[in-house]
């Protein structure tokens, strides 16, 4: 009887043991709320690595040496896309033939939301290259070009020069065709930030889960077991914060670059422009002189920085206005890195939004 019971004691000990197996690979996720939701789904299993730390912004990110001696290392590397992180393009281009990249941005189902124009939104360079003029803007109305010559010259420029600081790292005739592909992806058709959605963020750990299972086999019923916990919160979370903004909902605001689409959309919020599409390049005098302008013409109730840029340009386009300032983080620069973060960043984007729309008149 008791070697019965020993027997059945250790076959459980073993089964637990192989639902909580250490992983065998090398994980890597890009920025904090792609490594949050990957470290929600590997939660008892192992942790990821995060190569976009603090406050960092992908859009003008430069790896350390130890950061790009761990992605080489990876066995499996989440991203979002090169319309994020720009920097990874070509460093993942030379990752080993047996390294495994998701790009998060194609996984099936996600709800993507067009670049907007019109109101206080910047209208898109290269329109009749990227075939912007055949959609359908109406709702949106056509906004004012001011000084858009002048900035475009700077975006080309400001693309130029973060290829020069990678000299090291590239040769000359990858650093002209890397400035190209990144001016590109500024202007993608579509908000790639979309993780602001809990919903698109069920869909990116679905992704995640079903690419750990693939690559480490030995822990797919951990995987699968997180993955549906997190599900859940998501789900929780969502009607959390539908429930919070519900008051705030029909009162207008500008932000930093048009990065809250998805987030907008999900919780019914109504944003009457942008400060910039790009945000590696700063709006000229022009451009801030209509945006305070339109500040006061479309009476915004908030205008929002972001932690990773210049928070004084906000300030200059609110001075002799009635709109509040705030600050939203899109990426959770403050936050704890961990599979709690993604939660956490959540519930403060909801808090800035609530707190500065309430609080003006």
């Amino acid at each position: 009887m008791r070697i019965a019971q020993s027997f059945l004691l250790a076959s459980s000990l073993l089964a637990t043991s192989a639902f909580v197996a250490r992983a065998e690979i090398n994980v890597v996720a890009s920025i904090k709320p792609v490594h949050s939701l990957v470290a929600a789904v590997m939660e008892g299993v192992d942790q990821p690595s995060l190569l976009v730390e603090g406050a960092g912004s992908p859009h003008t990110y430069v790896m350390k040496p130890s950061q790009a001696a761990m992605l080489e290392g990876a066995d499996l590397v989440f991203w979002i896309g090169p319309q994020i992180e720009s920097f990874l393009e070509k460093p993942l281009e030379t990752l080993p033939a047996n390294a495994r990249t998701v790009e998060l941005l194609d996984a099936h189902g996600l709800l993507k939301m067009e670049l907007r124009e019109g109101g206080a939104f910047e209208a898109h360079a290269h329109e009749d290259e990227h075939g912007h003029d055949e959609h359908d803007h109406a709702e949106h109305g056509h906004a004012e070009h001011g000084d858009h010559d002048s900035e475009h010259e700077q975006e080309a420029k400001a693309a130029h020069d973060h290829d020069h600081d990678h000299e090291e790292e590239h040769d000359h005739g990858e650093k002209e065709e890397h400035a190209e592909s990144d001016h590109d992806h500024g202007h993608g058709e579509f908000d790639a930030h979309v993780w602001l959605d809990p919903v698109n963020a069920k869909v990116l750990v679905q992704e995640i889960e079903e690419a750990l299972a693939d690559v480490d086999p030995a822990n797919a019923a951990a995987y699968e077991a997180n993955a549906k916990a997190v599900m859940a919160r998501l789900d929780a979370l969502t009607a959390e914060t539908t429930a919070s903004l519900q008051p705030v909902k029909d009162k207008g605001f500008i932000v930093f670059h048009d990065a809250y689409q998805n987030f907008e959309h999900r919780f019914g919020l109504t944003a009457l422009g942008a400060i910039t599409v790009s945000p590696e390049v700063m709006p000229g005098a022009a451009r801030v002189s209509e945006l305070r302008a339109k500040v006061q013409e479309l009476d915004a109730t908030c205008v929002f920085s972001e932690p990773q840029f210049e928070p004084k340009l906000v300030a200059t386009i609110t001075e002799g206005t009635s709109a509040k300032s705030g600050v939203l983080d899109p990426l959770g620069a403050s936050l704890q890195d961990g599979p709690d973060l993604y939660f956490n960043l959540i519930r403060d984007m909801a808090a800035s939004f609530r707190d500065c729309l309430s609080e003006a008149s």
